[in-house]
């Protein structure tokens, strides 16, 4: 168990920052909402059969249903509906991770008044060095950037308030809850939302080909159950702070990917950039 504690951040830093490699793919042949609707109900139904595979009961107490309601929304159907759907309003992904990577430093600031959490001066340190890092990695990206839209930006905004709220509330009444059937709840619930948005904006274009499939079950299996489910365990056993800080090296992990997968190129100022996040996440991390 120590060892998957010390193990688990690093894994979940690279599976997830995959997602953004993995959405490149999903936008070439689909509506962005749709694909995600199809992705979380699948992996819903996964999870599902997963937990009575394991004799697990689904039956949730109606505080712990409503908590992964709420949870589901603010995570699955507002963080990323609103960061995919911002990239495909006309967003940089650029600057749409430089806008959600605030979450660290709200999450911080509220879980001390919220849930009575201390911040220590190399955790503030940290926090700091941690988004200066993320900013040098992707400033190149606001010179190619143009305009942002201002449905974009909302969407951004709405995304960063989802994944702040998601995470508090995770930590303050989720702790809880079941994983697995949380989880499920929390992925149908979203999967919902996102599909009636879909039906009512006619946006329902979904290609099935070779790329979207690949891409799809890579997002169902890795970036949504493992991910997920890595994330909400650490919560559980971590301080808001210490776990929203691995969301810093998210931006600097996927720009490495899309540099190795894409030809995507790192100048020296990104290079300092990933060396300052993780000195920053790692300042965080000390207890």
């Amino acid at each position: 168990m120590e060892r998957l504690e010390r193990s688990a951040p690093w894994i979940f830093v690279l599976i997830w920052s995959s997602g953004f490699v993995v959405a490149k793919y999903a936008f070439r042949s689909s509506d962005v909402i749709f694909f995600l609707s199809i992705r979380l109900f699948i992996a819903a139904l996964i999870l599902a059969l997963i937990t009575k595979a394991l004799r697990q009961s689904l039956r949730l107490s109606k505080g712990d249903l409503l908590a992964s309601i709420a949870i589901g929304i603010a995570l699955h159907a507002l963080y990323l509906g609103g960061v995919w759907q911002a990239i495909a309003e006309g967003s940089p992904s650029g600057i749409a991770s430089v806008i959600t990577s605030l979450q660290p430093v709200l999450v911080s600031l509220i879980a001390v008044k919220l849930l009575g959490e201390r911040l220590t001066r190399y955790q503030v340190a940290g926090l700091a060095l941690g988004l200066t890092g993320v900013i040098l990695v992707l400033e190149p990206a606001f010179e190619r950037a143009g305009e942002m839209t201002v449905i974009a930006l909302i969407l951004l905004i709405a995304a960063l308030t989802g994944s702040t709220s998601a995470t508090l509330m995770q930590k303050k009444i989720g702790h809880s809850i079941p994983l697995l059937a949380g989880t499920t709840y929390q992925f149908l619930i979203a999967a919902i939302i996102l599909g009636i948005y879909s039906l009512v904006t006619g946006q329902t274009t979904m290609e099935w080909n070779l790329e979207s499939s690949l891409a799809m079950a890579w997002a169902v299996l890795v970036t949504s159950i493992i991910a997920i489910l890595l994330l909400l365990w650490m919560l559980t056993r971590g301080s808001a702070a210490r776990v929203s800080s691995l969301l810093y090296l998210v931006p600097p992990t996927t720009a490495v990917q899309a540099w190795f997968l894409f030809g995507e190129k790192l100048n020296p100022q990104a290079i300092i950039g990933i060396a300052m996040t993780a000195l920053g996440v790692a300042l965080v991390q000390k207890r």
